[in-house]
């Protein structure tokens, strides 16, 4: 058992020396990127006092084909601020005159970089810039990607994009919320609903009305994107195949299909309902009908009330029968401007009877009320299965007139502009590094100089997991004990199995000695042979080590120690022998007495003896 447990501490304690191993190197693996990084960026010329790490940004510059770029870091051109209203809304606030600036992050900066920012709050903002060339849908995918940061979270606001769609009669300076618009995606909130949009406006190839189409929700939590203060990275990928993939941080969080996925379908039903068709009189959709046969039993009382007074209730001993619950409050004065004539007689207000404070009960006493044995209520028919049941009726179906089937779904309308037309309650919207192509690597590579900078600042910045502890403790208090108990286990487990086997065993064998030394007593006269032994072998042994001592010094000292050690014991033993003999006689006591002080004499010469050679 004691070498199994052996093996167990050995095995706790390599766990715990490779996962600190393993932490070392992720940490010196952490510091050695940011040193490369550091290496890199030191011949850029750039302000770094206000860094929060010391990097050099350099704008990032698309490596592939692309339909439009933007990185605000130079001089903001090419987009137009809206100047028309939107319509159906009061005026006051229709217009849309909300403010943009291009400015840095307020927190992880990263010099020389910078965004376009939502700076008004309550008020309707639109700016919108053509792309470069336009995006025809037919065998290329489309990629649409960029940055968004709620430096000060979000309670009710969007950060979603606008692909407009191609037209003659495009004029930007006129951008509402009723532009045609072919996609739009991106991040919205509002209370605590937290969404995700992919939505594409749908040609009907029979009607030319367009329709939007709504990608079902993700499946995870999008609450952290919009609370954590972080630059996220939004990426949409529609492919000529009709499938779509939505990432967050170049992470999938939703894919599908444009015909399957979408609501609603993109495709209309082949049959739809026969709106002329009506359900019959005597159709019968009742699974149950009470039994007709059934008759009320004559014993059956409906008069019974489902409650009376419990006849058993004797009233509490102590009742104050002529005390009333309430009385007028003693120290209540009228006010002085009370006009009788106008506000009637002055009362003082009631108060509880302090007299009822301490009795069971006040006023006249009511017998308390009990369920009443003999109610039964009205009496109803058991219910039986209904014989003309017909089951639930449903109007009869017809081909749809309206039947469409559109394949290719992700042929939509060509693109030739993106916009932002949002309404936020809370400012300092953060957005950046706009990117449309068509191969998802030309966007990867778009990310890695502008995002992964900043996702590389954040983390630096980042506090240490104890101080992470800590804040998540502080705002839910019961992680405390989840804390002590994960360092009480392994503390505890480690003292259980760890301890040596051997000194546990010496231990216990020193505890057996000393109960087995204890439960039998040494007699007075064993004692005293013991301890002229004990003197006779002293004295031998210190003449030997006279002889020997200027040869064995070392021996010597340790014969010493050891004698010492043997007088301790045999004077320890002498005192439990005393002590263990208590009930003896008096002469018994006497003779021991004599026989131990005549014996004093040599055992302390033998002391002196020794501490003058030492």
């Amino acid at each position: 058992m004691h070498f199994q447990w052996d093996w167990l501490c050995v095995g706790v304690l390599l766990i715990s020396s490779v996962t600190a191993e393993t932490e070392n190197e992720e940490a010196l693996d952490a510091d050695v990127e940011v040193e490369d990084f550091d290496k890199q960026s030191q011949e850029a010329d750039v302000d770094r006092e206000k860094s929060s790490l010391e990097v050099v940004y350099q704008t990032p510059k698309p490596t592939g084909e692309v339909y439009f770029t933007e990185t605000f870091d130079g001089v903001l051109a090419g987009w137009v601020l809206s100047k028309t209203k939107k319509e159906d809304t009061d005026d006051d606030i229709a217009k849309y005159d909300g403010r943009w600036e291009v400015e840095e992050l307020k927190e992880n900066r990263v010099s020389g970089d910078r965004g376009l920012v939502l700076k008004s709050v309550a008020k309707h903002h639109a700016i919108s810039a053509m792309l470069t060339k336009a995006f025809v849908f037919d065998n290329k995918p489309l990629v649409v990607q960029y940055e968004v940061n709620f430096q000060e979270g979000i309670d009710c606001g969007g950060a979603y994009i606008k692909l407009l769609s191609s037209s003659d009669d495009l004029n930007l300076g006129y951008f509402f919320d009723k532009t045609p618009y072919t996609i739009m995606f991106g991040p919205d909130k509002c209370g605590e609903d937290y969404k995700l949009h992919f939505i594409f406006r749908h040609k009907n190839p029979k009607t030319g009305e367009y329709d939007e189409k709504h990608a079902k929700r993700p499946d995870i939590d999008l609450k952290k994107f919009y609370l954590d203060k972080k630059t996220h990275l939004y990426t949409l990928v529609l492919k000529p195949d009709d499938t779509f993939e939505m990432l967050i941080d170049q992470v999938v969080v939703s894919k599908g299909s444009l015909l399957e996925d979408m609501v609603p379908p993109v495709n209309p039903p082949k049959e739809i309902n026969d709106p002329n068709d009506k359900k019959p009189d005597d159709w019968d959709e009742r699974p149950k009908i009470p039994d007709p046969n059934a008759v009320k039993p004559d014993d059956w009382d409906e008069d019974q009330p489902s409650k009376i007074e419990d006849p058993d209730a004797v009233k509490p001993e102590g009742w104050l029968d002529d005390e009333p619950q309430y009385v007028p409050d003693p120290n209540a004065q009228k006010p002085k401007d009370w006009d009788e004539e106008m506000d009637g007689e002055w009362e003082a207000p009631q108060i509880r009877n302090p007299k009822c404070e301490t009795a069971p009960g006040c006023g006249p006493w009511v017998r308390p009320m009990k369920n009443n044995p003999d109610y039964k209520g009205k009496w109803k028919a058991p219910m039986i299965d209904n014989p003309n049941y017909q089951g639930m009726w449903r109007p009869r179906k017809i081909p749809n007139p309206d039947y469409f089937e559109d394949l290719h779904p992700f042929k939509m309308t060509a693109i030739s502009a993106i916009g932002l037309e949002l309404w936020s309650m809370t400012s300092n919207i953060y957005f950046d590094n706009f990117i449309i192509c068509s191969e998802k690597e030309v966007a990867d590579r778009w990310a890695a100089d502008g995002w992964g900078l900043k996702k590389l600042v954040a983390s630096a910045n980042e506090p240490g997991m104890f101080s992470q502890l800590v804040t998540a403790a502080e705002d839910h208090p019961w992680l405390w004990v989840l804390y002590i108990l994960t360092l009480a286990l392994p503390v505890g487990l480690g003292v259980l199995f760890c301890w040596p086997a051997k000194v546990r065993e010496t231990y216990y064998e020193d505890v057996d000695f000393r109960r087995t030394d204890i439960s039998n007593p040494v007699t007075v006269g064993e004692q005293n042979q013991e301890r002229y032994e004990l003197e006779d072998d002293e004295i031998e042994e210190e003449k030997e080590n006279e002889d020997t001592a200027e040869d064995e010094d070392e021996g010597e000292s340790g014969e010493d120690i050891y004698d010492d050690e043997e007088n301790e014991v045999a004077d320890e033993s002498q005192e439990e022998a005393d002590k263990s003999n208590k009930s003896g006689s008096e002469d018994e006591m006497k003779e021991a007495d004599e026989g131990t002080n005549s014996r004093d004499g040599p055992l302390k010469s033998v002391r002196k003896r020794r501490v003058r050679k030492d």
